[in-house]
């Protein structure tokens, strides 16, 4: 890309007859045309159901947005967004151990039951694995369960075990770069790679909060809010259900079976 710049600078002083160009970012597009590629940003508030990961790719790190929306049911999970045998493995251990903390996180223990849990991750046309998404996963299903909002400013990576233990991984240094140029403020990363941080720039540290953590459970009271806003009322066992999506949103009719 230097070289189109001087190229196109060249031409530019020939045409124009000037003995000197400055490029500066504003006139960067003359020389480059539009952007090529385009990084996704923090969320501007607190939401229900979306966390922040952070993932490795050949070209650098990328912060990596997982959705998750919980409906009336019978228990089905679906997993989108072209993911890899590693990921859809941390998806259902992140459900194992949600499924065994249920009551200790305020979530109905019947949800495997009468709920379907819909886990997507944008930008399906690019392929994604790895197991370091297993506790934005976790994060993401227990906010959208709950009702307990997720912070915007925190981003997260590590694997997660049925136990809730938090698992190193790789790559730590060019994932706090993707969390700084998306301007997130809060890294929560595994216990064993404190080490890592000596590689990480000094103005990246000075801008953004490394937590170490080795359990889900403490990863839970950096990432969620006190705000509780949940999805709709799960209805009480045994009655029916009448479903009303004329307004847009799920509404819901409950009726106790004659």
């Amino acid at each position: 890309e230097l070289a189109n710049v001087c190229r196109k600078a060249a031409k530019i002083m020939i045409s124009e007859k000037k003995h000197s160009i400055t490029v500066t970012p504003l006139t960067l597009p003359r020389y480059l045309g539009s952007k090529k590629y385009r990084f996704e940003m923090a969320n501007e508030n607190d939401e229900v159901g979306i966390a922040r990961g952070l993932a490795w790719t050949n070209s650098g790190g990328d912060t990596l947005s997982i959705e998750v929306n919980v409906m009336p049911g019978s228990g089905k999970i679906e997993l989108t967004g072209q993911l890899g045998d590693v990921m859809k493995e941390s998806a259902k251990a992140a459900i194992s151990y949600i499924r065994s903390k249920a009551s200790m996180l305020g979530i109905r223990e019947d949800f495997y039951k009468t709920l379907d849990i819909h886990i997507h991750v944008p930008e399906g046309a690019v392929p994604k694995d790895g197991p370091s998404a297993g506790i934005t996963m976790a994060t993401a299903v227990i906010s959208a369960l709950s009702g307990y909002s997720v912070r915007h400013n925190v981003a997260m990576t590590g694997e997660i075990t049925l136990r809730g233990r938090v698992l190193p991984i790789g790559g730590l240094k060019e994932k706090a770069l993707a969390a700084y140029r998306a301007g997130i403020t809060t890294v929560v990363i595994p216990e064993e790679n404190k080490r890592d941080l000596e590689e990480i720039p000094k103005n990246v540290k000075e801008r953004i909060e490394f937590i170490a953590m080795n359990h889900m459970e403490r990863v839970l009271e950096i990432a969620l809010t006190n705000q509780k806003q949940p999805m709709f009322e799960l209805p009480i066992p045994g009655t029916e259900i009448k479903n009303d999506y004329s307004a847009g949103s799920y509404t819901a009719e409950v009726t106790q079976p004659q």
